[in-house]
């Protein structure tokens, strides 16, 4: 790849995205399986539009990404637990409307192709992922940006929109947070130990980062997203929910098995003005599993 800041291309995977969930939070569903390609001369993913994935030097890392289109309107899309531009986001990249559109996905620090630094965890890594990815944006010389963000995502995109108010434009959110109770620590540790996933789920990550540092990152997670249970009423982004100002949309599937509907409702009553959409057969990886429906929602409320 290139070095800071520069805009190398490289050739990266197609994608293949599961029809089914299977157990992961985040990043942990999106990928199922990859085939490289490398196209003659164009160092662009092999896809059917054109994808540059480039490197740029933000707060003394060197953060990845991916971008396609070429519209007027820059959206950013944020991966979850051990996710990634190219693993989670496959159907958005390809098919989110070119013309409307700049669609940048973001690895954040520790996770894909922005590494070094190992992912670490400390109590204020959300807070650290939002300024990161602001930050991204604002070095990639984007003057407003809206906000798709999936799971720990869809947490740091809130912790951005109330951050930098005047930057970001919209928000879609699904499968996120704002604090953590019992109920969710047990599903968290429902997925700790990576050897009891599926292999469907396992093989993929492993191929991307190594069985050792995926293991090991999946623990430190499960660690870190614990850190919040012992705050005040469990909090990783409560208090900062009235400062959002954006127009927000959650969507939320009721079917899944790793976010509760109560977060759902708990961030549609506490972002003034959001608008809540279920999708009744939604998993947690609804974008995936239903991305044409979840794509026209999404450009319809970014319009």
């Amino acid at each position: 790849m290139g070095g800071p800041g520069a805009g190398a291309a490289v050739t990266r995977p197609f994608w293949v995205w599961e029809t089914e969930a299977q157990r992961g939070r985040g990043g942990c569903w999106g990928l199922l399986a990859c085939r490289l390609s490398r196209p003659r001369g164009s160092g662009l993913l092999s896809c059917s539009s054109s994808v540059t994935s480039a490197k740029a030097a933000v707060n003394g890392v060197h953060l990845h990404y991916l971008r396609t289109g070429g519209g007027e309107h820059a959206v950013l899309l944020l991966p979850g637990m051990l996710g990634s531009g190219e693993t989670d986001f496959g159907p958005q990249i390809e098919n989110l409307n070119k013309k409307l559109f700049t669609v940048v996905a973001w690895d954040p620090r520790g996770y894909g192709h922005s590494r070094p630094p190992d992912r670490d965890f400390p109590v204020d890594f959300f807070e650290r992922d939002a300024k990161d990815a602001i930050d991204l944006m604002k070095t990639l010389k984007f003057k407003k940006v809206s906000l798709l963000g999936w799971s720990d995502g869809g947490i740091t995109a809130l912790i951005a929109a109330a951050r930098y108010p005047s930057y970001v434009s919209k928000m879609v959110i699904w499968g996120a947070n704002a604090y953590v109770t019992e109920q969710d620590t047990e599903i968290y540790q429902g997925i700790r130990d990576v050897s009891k996933w599926s292999e469907k789920t396992r093989k993929p990550l492993e191929a991307l980062y190594g069985f050792d540092y995926f293991a090991r990152t999946c623990e430190k997670w499960v660690d870190g997203i614990e850190q919040f249970k012992h705050l005040p009423d469990g909090s990783i982004c409560r208090d900062l929910l009235p400062l959002v100002q954006c127009p927000t949309l959650i969507v939320h599937g009721e079917k899944d098995p790793l976010v509760p509907r109560f977060h759902a409702d708990f961030l549609h009553r506490h972002v003034r003005g959001s608008r809540l959409h279920l999708m009744p057969e939604g998993k947690h990886n609804l974008h995936l599993r239903f991305a044409d429906e979840f794509n026209r929602l999404a450009e319809g409320f970014l319009q």
